[in-house]
């Protein structure tokens, strides 16, 4: 017999650790398990939880810059008197190693000491995921400043660039509001579940946008509720340390709010089997994705006259088609005997083929 009670978890006469939902229980029965349910329980919160890292991992002088910058402190010389600092800071444990948020926040390179907590992004052709075709790939680490400003610019150099009334010659804006991702990416960042060992993963189809982060929404919270701007602290180490402008935060429950505000056509699957959540962007059909055109065509063929080193995703942001559209369309300009690459893929360049050489 399991009670009822308001003090999580449970422990029998035995001592026997026991998890009960509804009329369901069960023997806890690995370190993680338990750290999960402290976490559900709000006794325990990842970011706090103490690495093997000392503080000679601490890079100096993004910290420096950070006490110099908010608490018009500088930085101590002396090693106890930084340690205590850094405890105070819930940054360090009393043995002087740094908790996971001062890893991921201040440490020289997070990623040799966490390395499963990165960013893992990957453009595809088309809908779908691929084995191993690809446009463009990248793996983002560091601190988490680092990781996100890298990981908005992948997105944003593969997002089509629209005109909008704007004269030919000025730039094009992005498809998706910059500050939607903005939103997105640091909800991932700080809101993610730190006891999963997993990356998140950003992928980049032609229909849409994934952001799925590992752990499912904490407590009580669902999808729903976080539409409503009603938010739950997993992280708040790092939360603190965010909110004093380490990212670009703009409150606790606002982001969410913020991006649906910002782009309406955003989806949340909160997979409590599969512990992540996924968010999805979806964006509009881009102009001229469809069937190829002899104007197209003819507009690759002056684009590479004048650029040879133009990339697929540079004609299709020049352009505003899909990736996918450019790459039929430089097949069917290859067929044709009008186009021929010269070199490796990255590193080469186009060549154009004039009549008589044909």
């Amino acid at each position: 017999m399991v009670p009822k009670g308001l003090d999580k978890p449970y422990f029998d006469k035995n001592g026997v650790i026991w998890f009960k939902s509804g009329s369901d229980k069960r023997r806890i029965n690995s370190k993680e398990e338990l750290r999960r349910l402290f976490q559900f329980s709000d006794q325990f919160h990842a970011d706090e939880y103490p690495t093997r890292a000392d503080i000679g991992k601490l890079d100096k002088l993004r910290f420096r810059d950070f006490l110099r910058d908010f608490y018009k402190q500088d930085f101590p010389d002396d090693p106890d008197e930084l340690k205590r600092l850094l405890r105070n800071m819930n940054l360090a444990d009393e043995a002087g190693f740094l908790s996971l948020a001062g890893v991921l926040l201040f440490a020289e390179r997070p990623e040799w000491i966490k390395p499963q907590f990165v960013i893992k992004a990957i453009r595809y052709p088309g809908n779908d995921i691929h084995v191993s075709d690809y446009l463009d790939t990248e793996d983002f680490d560091g601190p988490l400043r680092r990781m996100f400003d890298n990981a908005l610019a992948f997105v944003m150099r593969n997002l089509h660039k629209i005109q909008a009334g704007r004269g030919v010659n000025a730039p094009g804006l992005p498809e998706i509001p910059e500050s939607v991702f903005e939103e997105l990416l640091v909800n991932a960042l700080i809101h993610r579940d730190y006891l999963v060992s997993a990356p998140i993963r950003l992928f980049i189809f032609d229909n849409r946008i994934e952001i799925i982060s590992p752990g499912h929404l904490p407590n009580n919270l669902t999808v729903e509720r976080i539409r409503a701007g009603i938010s739950n602290i997993r992280n708040p180490i790092l939360v603190s340390f965010v909110a004093k402008g380490l990212l670009p935060y703009h409150g606790l429950g606002s982001g969410i709010k913020r991006a649906l505000e910002a782009w309406p056509d955003i989806e949340f699957t909160d997979d409590r089997d599969g512990c992540q959540f996924t968010v999805t962007v979806h964006r509009k059909k881009a102009k001229g994705s469809g069937k190829s055109s002899g104007k197209t065509e003819n507009q690759i063929i002056v684009l590479l006259s004048d650029r040879p080193n133009l990339t697929i995703p540079e004609l299709s942001e020049t352009l505003n088609i899909t990736t996918r559209a450019v790459e039929k369309q430089i097949s069917k300009l290859r067929m044709d005997g009008r186009l021929r690459r010269i070199g490796p893929a990255k590193g080469g360049h186009w060549e154009i083929i004039e009549k008589d050489e044909k």
